[in-house]
């Protein structure tokens, strides 16, 4: 049974609820769907600029909608990181898969899942695009580290890859080939956070380069530990930089494959991940104590050459 507001201080799970905002609770009842939807704007307004600023392009019929899903994909999130203790965030992430059942059998009580009801019936979304996300935070609980870049690679199936279908889901593609050409993209930009974030993720106990790789370029984790960007760390920074950049090839056909809207949220998201891999090449591939950032110029320029897409209808795409 998941807990609500008023019993969050005798349920089990109560220490983990109490490590994020209030507003998070799963209340006793249900409210309606307009508050259900102003909540998802809200979430999605305040917590990352970048998400705003994609839906600029998005047609408006279909931005309550990304707002409902990237609701959801915030709050899962934080459940897995931002409560500071394994075992609660397993509780909690279980209270929150209960809630996505509730959501697909009709009575859901968490405003984001009111009103991602509504989203789920319009685009027909299976529910297995949302649960694999939680696979990925479940996993974040109990497994720190990567043997093989397979193995890397089978982690964001699960924790990148879904976020792409649920946006072509919402664009109205549901096909295997557009899928595909999608994950190589998804992949490529968790690949890209990854590489962003060695320091950030060695702090939460976690390493996403392989240690396959570690062994092969004479890496330790102790390099990793005291920040030492040892000629032999940036050769492998190197290698897996141009790794991330082959998979930003591989999804770019799909830019092609897309209306017009869509087709610049793309380009706009593959151009500032690969800027993330340019700010790393920039600093010699140095980023352990020195986290890689795309300027505000830059991020400016990106958007600036968005936007001018979208009103010359540069792109070349077609709308369906």
């Amino acid at each position: 049974m998941t807990p609500t507001a008023s019993d969050a201080q005798t349920s089990p799970s109560a220490q983990g609820w109490s490590r994020l905002p209030a507003a998070y609770a799963i209340p006793p009842s249900p409210p309606s769907l307009d508050e259900a939807r102003a909540y998802c704007r809200r979430l999605a307004s305040t917590h990352y600029e970048n998400f705003s600023v994609a839906t600029w392009f998005l047609p408006r019929r279909l931005r309550q909608h990304f707002c409902n899903v990237y609701a959801y994909c915030r709050i899962s999130d934080d459940l897995a990181d931002e409560v500071g203790d394994p075992a609660s965030s397993l509780v909690l992430l279980d209270q929150w898969q209960a809630e996505l059942d509730a959501c697909y059998q009709g009575y859901p009580r968490h405003p984001v899942f009111v009103a991602l009801a509504e989203t789920v019936k319009t685009f027909a979304i299976p529910k297995h695009e949302f649960s694999d996300l939680l696979i990925a935070f479940r996993h974040d609980q109990t497994v720190t580290r990567f043997e093989t870049f397979d193995d890397v690679l089978a982690y964001c199936r699960y924790s990148a890859n879904p976020v792409g279908h649920l946006v072509l889901y919402l664009c109205g593609y549901s096909d295997a080939e557009r899928q595909q050409l999608s994950d190589y993209t998804c992949t490529a930009l968790q690949l890209a956070n990854f590489w962003q974030d060695v320091t950030v993720d060695y702090g939460k106990g976690r390493i996403y380069l392989p240690l396959e790789d570690l062994r092969r370029f004479a890496v330790s984790e102790d390099d990793l530990a005291h920040n030492r960007n040892t000629r032999q760390f940036r050769e492998m920074m190197k290698f897996e930089v141009e790794r991330a950049r082959e998979w930003f090839a591989r999804g770019l056909p799909l830019v092609k494959k897309v209306n017009r809207d869509l087709a610049i949220d793309l380009e706009l998201f593959t151009r500032g991940g690969q800027e993330i891999l340019n700010a790393i090449e920039r600093q010699d591939f140095a980023v352990l104590g020195r986290r890689p950032v795309i300027s505000k110029p830059r991020k400016l320029a990106l958007v600036a050459r968005a936007a001018l897409g979208k009103l010359l209808g540069s792109s070349g795409v077609k709308p369906i």
